[in-house]
Formats: C-alpha cells, structure tokens, sequence
C-alpha cells in the first residue's frame, strides 16, 4: 500500500505484433485499411490498446475515434492527460487523411494542434474524436478534428498537415 494514495492499482492489457498492422496501413487503400480496424480483421496499434482508444467509424475524408476515459488517464490536476487528447487527435486526423490514399501512400504527421476548452472527467462517458480531411494533395494534405463528450459538449478542436509519402 501506498502511504499517499491507498492501495496501488494495476492494469493488464495485450497487444498483437505492430508489423501486420503496418504492412495492411501500407498495402491497402486506407479506407479498406479503417474498415478493417473497425470490423476487427486488422487489430489496432500498440498505441491504441495501451491508451484504450478504438476506431468506430470511417467514410473517405472522415474517421472517428472513441475512448472511455479512465482513472489511468488522469494528470496531476485530476482530468485527463491533454496527451491522451492529442494522441486521439493526431490518429484520427492522420486516419481522416489515410482514408483518402490509394494502396501504396503513405501519410506522417508534419505538424498537430489541440486547442483544449474543456476538462475531460473519468465517469462521464465515452469521448469522440471526429476528424475530416480538409486537403489531400500530392505532397501534404490538411485535416481537422472535434472532440466531444456523450452530450455532445465540445471538448477540444486539432488541426494537422501530413506529408503524403508517395
């Protein structure tokens, strides 16, 4: 036991090997790629089973992504690390792009922003992270993102631009 915060929890989780997973991002046309993610044929990142997060859904310029915020998320001032925000952001905005890339391009983020406007609390719900992707042109492409709590209260907004990696 913890002589500050009680009894000391512990969190387990499992992830599969990442290279399948990178090889399908780089093979597939990114659409296919998602719907795969979505529909469970191609397992989610490390990063994704560590944070807790999933893809929920994918149209071609569009991706969401959802997470139950947890006690293990929590910084120092009791809401949700704006780390695990921008993380959420950056996959889906890089995924809203991917989404538009024919099977063999590739996409990097060049540069991501989270505005944060409200705090993320545990026990209030699952947060969704939409991203649409505003340009995708030969070199770069731009998206933006909106994070929002299940009563639809805006939470954060991003913007990215990737290089598209042709």
């Amino acid at each position: 036991m913890s002589e500050h915060n009680g009894p000391q929890r512990q969190r387990t989780y499992t992830w599969e090997d990442p290279a399948p997973t990178s090889a399908a991002n780089r093979d597939m046309h990114g659409l296919d790629f998602l719907r795969g993610l979505i529909d469970g044929t191609i397992p989610h990142h490390p990063t994704s089973r560590t944070l807790g997060f999933t893809v929920t859904d994918a149209r071609e310029g569009f991706v969401e992504v959802s997470i139950e915020p947890q006690e293990y998320h929590s910084n120092a001032v009791g809401s949700i690390h704006g780390g695990v925000l921008a993380t959420l952001f950056d996959t889906a905005m890089g995924f809203s792009v991917a989404s538009t890339l024919e099977a063999g391009v590739g996409y990097t983020t060049l540069d991501l922003q989270v505005r944060y406007l409200r705090p993320v609390q545990t026990g209030k719900g699952i947060v969704r992270v939409q991203a649409f992707c505003e340009h995708a042109g030969r070199r770069t492409a731009t998206a933006r993102g909106e994070a929002r709590d299940d009563e639809g209260r805006l939470l954060a907004t991003g913007s990215t631009t990737c290089l598209i990696l042709r």
